[in-house]
């Protein structure tokens, strides 16, 4: 999309820099510090940004993040931050897969990771919920482990908002003695940029939403993932010529079985690495259902099985810990409203959430599984704590690039467009045939990218 000039010059002149009262508040700019070269990649410098954990100042301590930055300081377009996802995932660590897969950025842009609050080097370590869950949005912790971790965390369980980190990102461009950078995120990541330019919006010159989380916080009940899964199903039979209805067959195998979450957890996770559904780099998704359809469930539930559990996946690498305390805090879209209301209050609205998913609203999928997955069965055990601030504006006005596949059921695709359809400057491109995470990945998605960053 190009966006006339004149649109440009005159939101430049009417927008306010970011909220003045919290950088009046900090006058000193922020420093890196304990500057060295990566270990993961030689030609990044790795330092180190202290950030206060309650901005507030009544919840004492310091954080320490983790920040690469690449060495080309002159390179002709500026800084683009790059924003991993989860939340849970590191910054520097990920840097030579990023830097490889947006190598057609690297003699433009001045690249630089962060280890967002609670991730990577200081990263929160819940050790039964991490054992339980890893990585996984889907696969629910037990009501013991969420307890503990909450425990673990006491009072600084309320300062892994999203806002904290927004905050934490507006110091890092400090440090870097930029005026205005690029933004570019990756699944939870878009939802941090999102929410950087909703806060901060002359601090952004461009922004790439890629696999969107809207900016309003999606539904926690994972209905469009859940509706979406019969879609993406029988579009892979189609292509492998298969001669059934795997949707059909889902939906008999979950009620039959009572494996509506497991086999939600499997689907998800073959749209992040295997979106067509062929077996060659995952179960083989559309084959293990039909043979439980068939009447031979073992298979199908040893996948399941062999994807329980996080003990293979350290907290540097994803914390399901903060995964908990950042969702737990931002979530408003939850049964229950925000993150203030009672765990008595959140029963309650759990069970009257159920009593209202019509059976069209979840299929191929059992109502049930909506509330019986990860994220709702995570928070309603999550105790009380500070909701995640709302950002001063409402709309993204700079120009943004969102790309989703149309068969990712981690952030499905009605999330894209529903962020799209509230971004004046934006401009959606969904990728068929690709699942989660699109750049350095397609094709298509690169040269989207490519031109939007860069013009050729």
């Amino acid at each position: 999309m190009t966006i006339p000039a004149v649109v440009l010059a005159t939101f430049a002149l009417l927008m306010p820099l970011g909220v003045p009262a919290a950088s009046e508040q900090r006058p000193a700019r922020p420093a890196l510090t304990e500057a060295q070269p990566c270990t993961e990649i030689a030609t990044y410098t790795c330092s180190v940004l202290t950030v206060p954990l309650d901005r507030s100042g009544r919840v004492p301590g310091e954080l320490r993040l983790r920040v690469a930055v690449a060495d080309n300081a002159d390179a002709p377009r500026g800084v683009l931050l790059v924003l991993s996802g989860g939340p849970g995932q590191p910054g520097p660590a990920l840097v030579p897969r990023i830097s490889q897969r947006l190598s057609y950025l690297v003699d433009d842009y001045r690249l630089v990771m962060i280890d967002q609050r609670g991730t990577g080097a200081g990263a929160i370590d819940c050790p039964r919920v991490q054992a339980e869950v890893g990585s996984s949005d889907i696969t629910p912790p037990s009501a013991a482990a969420v307890r503990e971790c909450a425990g673990q965390l006491g009072r600084t369980r309320n300062h892994y908002t999203t806002a904290d980190t927004v905050a934490d990102l507006e110091d890092l461009r400090r440090a870097l003695g930029v005026p205005r950078w690029t933004l570019d995120g990756v699944s939870y990541g878009s939802f941090v940029a999102s929410q950087y330019g909703l806060t901060h919006p002359r601090r952004v010159t461009r922004m790439v939403l890629d696999s969107v989380v809207p900016q309003n916080d999606p539904d926690a009940l994972y209905l469009d993932s859940l509706r979406r899964s019969g879609t993406v199903l029988r579009r892979a039979c189609q292509e492998q010529r298969c001669g059934y209805d795997p949707a059909a067959e889902l939906a008999r195998v979950v009620r039959r079985h009572d494996i509506g979450v497991g086999v939600f957890d499997l689907l998800v996770i073959a749209s992040i690495v295997d979106p067509k559904l062929t077996g060659e780099t995952f179960f083989p998704v559309l084959d293990l259902l039909h043979q439980a359809a068939q009447g031979d469930p073992g298979p199908l539930t040893a996948a399941i099985a062999d994807l329980q559990g996080g003990g293979a996946t350290p907290p540097a690498e994803f914390s399901a810990g903060l995964h908990l305390a950042t969702l737990c805090a931002d979530l408003r879209s939850a049964p229950w409203g925000d993150a203030t209301a009672t765990l008595r209050e959140r029963d309650e609205a759990v069970a009257r959430a159920l009593d209202k998913i019509s059976p069209d609203e979840a299929w191929p999928f059992e109502a049930k599984t909506a509330i019986e997955q990860g994220i709702i069965q995570g928070c309603r055990h999550w105790p009380p704590s500070r909701p995640n601030p709302e950002p001063p504006y409402d709309q993204l006005m700079m120009p943004v690039l969102l790309l989703n596949g149309d068969r990712d059921l981690s952030t499905p695709v009605e999330w894209a467009r529903e962020q799209a359809a509230r971004t004046p400057c934006g401009k959606l491109v969904v990728i068929r045939g690709m699942g989660h995470s699109i750049q350095g990945r397609n094709a298509e998605g690169d040269r989207a990218v490519r031109r939007f960053l860069i013009g050729s």
